[in-house]
């Protein structure tokens, strides 16, 4: 099995960073990795960051001024990717806003991990090249994928949706 080294980063202070997230982001990543047959040694970046860097961020990489939940940073062009002299494929930099994956997982009713797990997986799937703005079918066959990996991990929609009325 190729070897991953996935390094993160925590940039912000808005939100306490919940015991277990590291290890998780860790295995959705391998998950995503083992799902798509990427053979190569591999290093990814993740990073938390608050929302006002978030939209920064957004407004300077994709002209949009707003901030987003996730940001994906392929260092791929056209399916290539770039190895190290040591063979080692450097697939890019997740960004993480962390304020708003929590707003997210209580809006969706599931947990913050399952949220950071399929922004995770979400992002995964970018630095591999895939791009569900490029067409509707592109978007289905992402989420598909990503559905289907976090149930591999067991966080899917279904197992880890919250009940409003247990709390």
């Amino acid at each position: 099995m190729a070897k991953l080294k996935v390094y993160i980063k925590n940039s912000q202070s808005e939100v306490k960073i919940p015991v277990g997230i590291r290890l998780l982001i860790r295995r959705c990543c391998q998950a995503v990795l083992i799902t798509e047959k990427f053979k190569h040694d591999t290093e990814v970046s993740v990073s938390f960051i608050n929302n006002k860097e978030i939209r920064n961020l957004n407004r300077i990489y994709r002209n949009k001024d707003k901030s987003t939940d996730v940001l994906s940073f392929p260092l791929c062009e056209n399916g290539n990717f770039d190895e190290s002299e040591q063979g080692v494929v450097m697939l890019g930099d997740i960004v993480i806003s962390l304020e708003t994956a929590v707003k997210q997982a209580e809006n969706f009713g599931h947990s913050l991990e399952r949220e950071i797990g399929f922004l995770t997986v979400h992002s995964m799937l970018h630095l591999l090249g895939y791009d569900h703005e490029t067409s509707t079918l592109e978007a289905r066959i992402m989420r598909e994928k990503e559905e289907a990996v976090l149930e591999k991990l067991g966080i899917s929609r279904d197992a880890t949706f919250i009940s409003k009325a247990a709390q």
